[in-house]
């Protein structure tokens, strides 16, 4: 099923969860295009705000390059430009690689029930982001079946079912040790006899090593590939704002050993450096579909390319 679309109140969660990074950052853009002139230090004050924002150094180049080649006359015509080329970064890397968002309107959805694989690093609030997006699944009246397949932390069990009870979603759970194959086989077999929509299957961030957490992970996807008759869905990356670029080489190592299709960014409030963004869709090359916006169920927000660079963009608020 079609998940929730903008609204006027999830735009006012991500301008308000990007307020630090405008402050700290791209705040200083304000005083870098308050001169009409268009000039070495002009560049190098871009150069500076991109970087510190951890929009990466090859990301931030680029962009400048390009902009640069377009030969401003004003520093206004600086802004539009750069505006064009982050929202351009973001909605190239923003094409569907999964059958469940971001599809255009009127493609085929997948036959129920849809299966989502969440993978990323323990720590990056990849329990919390799962029952958010339950919450926003039930609160459009679809059924939904949580696995809890980090079988390899007792809290990460108690902490989903925590999340089943709150938002109305089964919860399907072996002991602490089990196999995480098994607990998704079984809420797969669930989700099928209960005519349920869409089943998110939780898996470990950290094994003994990245070879035996990797290995586990393709086990579980060929587990749903075998049961269901297709791949996963969607594999959703939870990535942690907060981690800037120390985050992404974490995250190379999911992109290397499965096909994640999506990410999303949680945190992002609690970050002076929303520009991680543009490193997330350039060095990454994924879409990022969803953004953490606070800590309650309801502080998630679809990602939307223009308007997160318009909020960015924005003056601070003054206080």
């Amino acid at each position: 099923m079609r998940l929730f679309r903008r609204s006027p109140q999830t735009d006012a969660a991500t301008e308000q969860a990007l307020e630090r990074t405008r402050k700290s950052w791209f705040g200083r853009l304000a005083t870098v295009f308050q001169g009409s002139d268009v000039d070495e230090a002009l560049w190098e004050s871009l150069e500076e705000v991109l970087i510190g924002a951890d929009t990466g150094v090859t990301t931030t180049m680029d962009v400048l390059d390009r902009v640069r080649a377009a030969k401003p006359r004003t520093s206004e015509d600086v802004r539009e430009l750069l505006r064009a080329e982050l929202a351009g970064l973001l909605r190239t890397a923003g094409d569907a690689k999964g059958r469940l968002w971001g599809l255009e309107e009127g493609a085929a959805e997948p036959d129920a029930p849809a299966v989502v694989l969440v993978v990323g690093v323990n720590g990056t609030g990849k329990t919390t982001a799962i029952g958010r997006l339950a919450h926003l699944y039930r609160q459009q009246s679809a059924k939904v079946i949580l696995a809890a397949g980090d079988t390899y932390r007792a809290a990460a069990i108690e902490q989903l079912q925590v999340w089943g009870k709150r938002v109305g979603a089964e919860v399907i759970a072996h002991q602490q040790g089990s196999d995480a194959a098994a607990v998704a086989f079984d809420a797969i077999e669930a989700g099928k006899a209960r005519g349920v929509d869409v089943v998110f299957v939780d898996t470990a961030g950290r094994l003994h090593n990245k070879q035996n957490l990797m290995d586990e992970l393709a086990k579980v996807r060929r587990i749903i590939e075998r049961h269901l008759g297709r791949a996963p869905d969607e594999v959703l990356l939870v990535l942690d704002a907060t981690t800037g670029q120390n985050g992404l080489s974490q995250a190379r190592a999911f992109t290397e050993f499965v096909d994640v299709t999506a990410v999303m960014l949680t945190k992002l409030d609690g970050t002076a450096k929303g520009g991680i963004v543009f490193s997330v869709a350039t060095e990454l090359g994924l879409p990022v579909r969803f953004v953490g916006t606070g800590q309650g169920e309801g502080d998630i927000a679809p990602f939307d390319p223009d308007q997160f660079v318009d909020s960015l963009l924005a003056e601070p608020a003054r206080t």
